[in-house]
């Protein structure tokens, strides 16, 4: 190359200083490890809302109850926070406005509330956990009872190992559906509780104290009116019900709220739909452990529905010689979660 050539191609070239040099740390400068921290100064906290990776937190503080915002740490990695979580709490836990805490620890969880959007849905959703109890909300009228419904939550019930309550609004229109709602459900030794706008809630209030339980139901059966009534000022949006009898979709988002006598209420948005393609049938009949011990004379692979002829199931009879409510209750639940109930 001549020397004209050459001093082109210098002309070209950038001038670089010292500020354009970057040093790659050796090996040994930044040490890695895999041992986390063990954060024995966190604090407990449960956590009662959930709001675009924001999570309310109650913490017990020196002078009492304190509610603190916090978000997940990076030592979760992947893990959820869910609401009703009890979870270790670090960083700024005082509560005051603009404060951001840590949640580093998720402690063993019971008592999950799932669901899938349809049967088919492979996704399923935790809605709550650390669940005491499930409060299934129908109204006796406006909107008419819906067994169907009432039936998949009881399986969601049943399978998250929770106990059930049924809570029956509407009480001063729909009298009439009482008795046919509690014979319907009466071989299920499910517990009952009636409601209506002119009589204290007492009873219900008596059956959730003390316990973390879960209003679910359709649109416009009444939880926020009864979680206003049980919780002086949830103030969570009521509303009526539309003219073909659905309800109108009152709380967008499951929050929980503290008793005045202790335990929490976990109030869930409307849902109109309860898919149940994360249960199985055995996880059904284990709930109903004397048809359980029957179906062990089953042929390998049966369904327990009837419809085969050779289920152990179809040899039990009452006194007078049909099959017992209890099978049939069993059969009707094993049919809502095919899909066709």
């Amino acid at each position: 190359m001549g020397r004209a050539a050459g001093d082109r191609v210098l002309r070209r070239r950038k001038h670089y200083d010292e500020d354009d040099v970057r040093i790659r740390p050796g090996r040994g400068t930044r040490p890695r490890t895999k041992i986390r921290p063990k954060h024995t100064e966190a604090v407990e906290g449960f956590v009662f809302g959930v709001d675009r990776g924001r999570y309310q937190c109650r913490v017990e503080g020196p002078d009492g109850p304190v509610d603190v915002v916090a978000m997940s740490a990076r030592e979760l990695a992947r893990k959820s926070v869910i609401l009703g979580d009890r979870v270790g709490i670090v960083g700024d836990t005082s509560g005051r406005p603009g404060t951001l805490a840590r949640i580093v620890k998720v402690s063993p969880r019971h008592g999950e509330l799932r669901r899938t959007a349809d049967d088919d849905d492979a996704t399923e959703r935790v809605i709550v956990t650390n669940v005491d109890q499930l409060v299934v909300v129908s109204a006796l009228a406006d909107p008419p009872p819906s067994t169907g419904f009432i039936d998949r939550c009881l399986v969601a019930g049943y399978d998250a190992d929770v106990d059930v309550l049924l809570c029956l609004t509407k009480a001063d229109i729909g009298a009439d559906m009482i008795d046919e709602i509690e014979s319907y459900y009466g071989d299920l030794d499910l517990d009952f509780v009636t409601c209506a706008p002119d009589r204290p809630v007492t009873e219900l209030a008596e059956r959730i104290g003390g316990k973390v339980s879960v209003f679910i139901g359709h649109s416009g059966v009444g939880k926020s009116t009864l979680v206003n009534r049980l919780v002086p000022g949830a103030g969570r949006s009521t509303g009526i019900v539309s003219s073909v009898g659905k309800g109108r979709h009152t709380s967008t988002s499951a929050v929980a709220f503290e008793l005045p006598e202790g335990g929490w209420i976990v109030d869930t948005p409307g849902v109109r739909s309860f898919g149940l393609a994360h249960v199985s049938p055995d996880s059904l009949l284990s709930t109903f452990g004397d048809l359980a011990d029957v179906a062990t004379g089953c042929p390998r692979g049966c369904l327990h529905t009837g419809e085969t002829g050779d289920c152990a199931l179809d040899e039990l009879r009452d006194a007078s010689g049909e099959p017992p409510q209890r099978l049939l209750s069993y059969r009707r639940l094993l049919e809502s979660m095919s899909g066709r109930g």
